[in-house]
């Protein structure tokens, strides 16, 4: 057969009943719609009824159908191990009930084969969305997606639907860190994409609820929830190599967000001056030095302070050069005193005995100049993000060529 362009895989376990009606209808549909090569695999994951004899059938009987045989349970399993083998640069999955309307297949590869996202998925909770189901199930959907987006941070709307596509570079890049074999594979697929920057383009679908699933909604929900748990670890220890991803793939940072690092970092640095003050007195207060209270308050809020601009401000996780930036952060302190004390000491070089007002405009004035100091060295220097010359993301998510690219 010729080199398919597009992949469909169709995870089944016992499913003899209704694969062959499912398989030559997803078949008909694509030869009707698709103009390219394409082919469907089944993945039979180790099945006990008749499934591996109906799919061999289907293999006989139809060029466009192949089929893979594993021995261990998993649409995790499955997809990782058809996707990572498949020679088509489009691979997708479709739950074999067909519950998604085929009429989105096309809008849900074609920005993939342009070149537009690199991930697309079906979403049943789009507003233009037609979805037939009972309140119990559209409850929990709705539910779990709101965990997402609280717990890991997840933009995307169904992490759930059995209906989505992935360009077979990305899932060579992605697949290898993926740890669920199950049903929380399709989430920890769509978050690892969203950290490494890539595009997850999304199709509102028509979706009918099957009522013959027999998926354990009790135990698959307590399993997503370890799994978001293990993924905020892995987040957290900064053990997931998202950011060399993100370089490989050419996605960066947006080249835009500097007045909100702006407002974050004069946040930051308001709420770490009331500290020190707040400091600064209590120490007092307990009988400490003048001189011995206001080192401990600058020292501390200076501590506090390069930890939030690291984490908020410039978006850097991880424990990785965590003791770096800090001794950088008490640097630039250090630099702020020998400005200020600089400043003052040339003002009474040039005026031997200058008014108080004087003195603390003089003062003032050095340390707004050392604080813009500050958040330029820290943007530049000590939080500078990787740069690799590759394709940038603007706010609205449009790749553009850096100009090193340019040049």
């Amino acid at each position: 057969m010729t080199r398919p362009v597009l992949d469909v895989v169709v995870p089944v376990h016992n499913e003899e009943r209704t694969l062959a009606a499912c398989v030559r209808r997803l078949d008909a549909h694509l030869i009707a719609t698709f103009p390219y090569p394409f082919r469907i695999t089944i993945a039979d994951n180790a099945s006990t009824d008749g499934t591996w004899t109906v799919a061999e059938g289907l293999v006989a009987g139809m060029p466009s159908v192949a089929a893979v045989r594993l021995e261990a349970k998993g649409r995790g399993r499955a997809l990782r191990q058809v996707w990572l083998a498949s020679d088509a640069p489009v691979l997708a999955y479709m739950d074999v009930d067909l519950s998604t309307d085929l009429d989105a297949l096309w809008p849900l590869v074609a920005p993939l084969m342009s070149g537009h996202s690199d991930l697309a998925i079906g979403t049943r909770l789009h507003r233009s969305s037609r979805v037939v189901r009972g309140p119990k199930r559209e409850l929990i959907s709705r539910c779990y997606n709101g965990v997402l987006r609280v717990g890991l941070g997840a933009r995307f709307s169904d992490a759930q639907c059995g209906f989505k596509a992935i360009r077979a570079d990305v899932a060579q890049e992605l697949l290898p860190l993926v740890e669920d074999t199950s049903w929380f594979f399709d989430t920890e697929l769509l978050v690892l994409a969203e950290r490494c920057r890539l595009r997850i383009h999304e199709v509102p679908v028509d979706w009918y609820d099957d009522p013959d699933s027999r998926v354990d909604i009790v135990g698959t929900a307590a399993d997503d929830l370890r799994g978001v748990l293990r993924m905020r670890r892995a987040f957290r220890r900064g053990s997931l190599p998202t950011a060399a991803i993100a370089a490989r793939m050419g996605r960066r940072a947006p080249v835009s967000g500097v007045g909100s690092q702006v407002l974050l970092f004069a946040l930051i640095g308001a709420l770490s001056y009331v500290l020190q003050l707040g400091l600064f007195g209590s120490l007092r207060e307990l009988g400490v030095g003048a001189q011995l209270a206001n080192v401990v308050a600058l020292l501390a809020s200076t501590v506090v302070n390069t930890a939030a601009n690291r984490r908020w401000t410039f978006g850097i996780r991880g424990p990785s050069g965590t003791v770096r930036h800090q001794l950088q952060g008490l640097g630039i302190v250090a630099g702020t005193l020998a400005l200020t004390a600089g400043s003052l000491g040339l003002l009474h070089v040039l005026w031997a005995a200058p008014p108080t007002w004087v003195e603390t405009a003089v003062v003032g004035v050095a340390t707004a100049a050392a604080t813009v100091g500050k958040f330029v060295v820290m943007k530049r220097f000590v939080f500078r993000q990787p740069d690799d010359g590759g394709p940038r993301l603007d706010d609205a998510g449009t790749c553009r060529a850096s100009a090193r690219s340019a040049a």
